[in-house]
């Protein structure tokens, strides 16, 4: 079997059949139908980018590309592969330049992709060069279409795709505003590998139900319970999701009560620094924790006073890489900067409170081997309408994420549905 003929065992999705994580098949279909279709691919932020000439080298999917910041101001992408013979162009994963040039034979291009030299393009001495109708406009750079949204920027192959702001849909574009609110200011990075499928961490990351369970650590020192009060957020395909809680909304004895087989919340355990989980309401609204999800490869995050975006990069069919890109205001106080900058421990290959989360990816891809056939039960949070919800104790997200994955990747599954129940009302 492979990523065409599969048979998707239940039409609510509350099944999901293992093979989608083992097939090698699926890897190059994604690539075609999901990172290299009809859809906006979240490749950096404009604020990596503050001068003309500035270039990131990125991915989309599994293909190499740029961005780069064009000396009229323009932002443009293109795939990282010289037209010539294939070669990486910019090997650099930052800089300035006027133009690109590839190592292997010279050949240049401009800021946005466009052939501008060939090295003996008439030949030597009369022999040699190119032939007469090889014309340089014809053999630029592969281009994608580029849209910033609050200083966000996305790219797409597919330049039919629906507009950057309609497949944000609203509840994104709200949390995108809030989250860039103001002028930023790029911390740092770090990245990571994972010898897991890409699509075990995305749905983990849509599944708000482990978070309190499987971040010990979180659900110890206050920065997320399953008993705060909480919710989330979709779009109208349900293929965008924000998970929020409300700190402190929840009281001690509450908390003990519904924990009290979890032996870490008994209560003796202490920080020696507790800024590190420690949250200070910048808004006044007490959301200490904002996690969005924008299908297919980006997480954008608020835990406590960090502040990050997530690229979700695949690499094949068991490996992907998680590349992090940490950020603060530009008018933050010395405060607040330090909160950041500890606090951006929480996340990230040892992170505090997500370390745990590549290690149950890996787990979930060592225990499945051999199991094609098996499937997962995804039933929490009930098996009704895939719409927004009160509660963080749901799986519902998982749900839509796949409902979505089906519909993109051509899967057909009997009786279903792509508009979330909300929309079609």
């Amino acid at each position: 079997m492979g990523a065409t003929d599969v048979h998707w065992p239940r039409a609510d999705y509350s099944r999901v059949p293992y093979e989608v994580f083992l097939d090698p098949s699926y890897h190059a279909l994604e690539q075609e139908r999901i990172f290299r279709g009809s859809t906006w691919l979240y490749l950096g932020l404009e604020a990596e980018l503050p001068r003309p000439g500035d270039y990131k080298a990125t991915v989309a999917g599994d293909t190499p590309v740029v961005v780069a910041r064009a000396d009229d101001g323009s932002l443009h992408a293109f795939v990282n592969r010289c037209a010539h013979r294939g070669t990486l162009l910019v090997r650099a994963q930052f800089g300035n330049t006027k133009d690109f040039t590839c190592v292997y034979h010279h050949w240049c291009y401009d800021q946005r992709g466009n052939l501008i030299g060939v090295p003996f393009l008439r030949g030597l001495k009369g022999k040699g060069g190119m032939p007469r109708d090889f014309k340089m406009d014809e053999h630029g750079l592969r281009t994608l279409v580029v849209e910033s949204f609050a200083g966000v920027i996305f790219a797409t192959f597919d330049p039919s795709v629906e507009p950057l702001e309609s497949y944000l849909d609203a509840p994104m574009c709200d949390y995108l505003k809030r989250m860039f609110r103001k002028p930023i200011t790029i911390l740092g990075y770090s990245r990571q590998r994972i010898p897991a499928n890409w699509k075990l961490y995305y749905e983990n990351g849509q599944d708000a139900y482990h978070a309190g369970l499987l971040h010990q650590m979180s659900a110890t020192f206050g920065l997320f319970r399953s008993t705060e009060v909480g919710g989330i957020a979709i779009d109208k395909h349900a293929r965008h999701k924000v998970i929020h809680s409300i700190h402190g909304s929840d009281d001690a004895k509450e908390s003990k009560r519904e924990y009290n087989k979890v032996g870490y919340m008994e209560g003796s355990l202490r920080l020696n620094d507790p800024s590190v989980f420690d949250y200070r309401d910048e808004i006044g609204d007490r959301r200490a924790t904002n996690l969005m999800r924008l299908f297919p490869n980006s997480i954008f995050q608020q835990l406590s006073n960090s502040l990050a975006t997530r690229q979700v990069r695949p690499r094949s069919h068991k490996e992907f890489e998680i590349f992090w890109t940490y950020f603060g205001y530009a008018d933050d106080d010395a405060d607040l900067q330090l909160r950041r900058l500890k606090q951006a421990n929480i996340v990230g290959a040892a992170g505090f409170s997500s370390m745990e989360d590549s290690e149950a990816c890996r787990l979930v891809q060592v225990g499945i081997r051999g199991s094609e056939r098996a499937q997962s039960v995804v039933e929490m949070g009930g098996l009704g309408p895939i719409v927004e919800q009160n509660t963080t104790v749901t799986e519902v997200l998982v749900r839509g994420f796949w409902r979505y994955y089906c519909n993109i990747m051509g899967i057909p599954v009997s009786g279903a549905q792509l508009q979330t129940e909300a929309a079609a009302e």
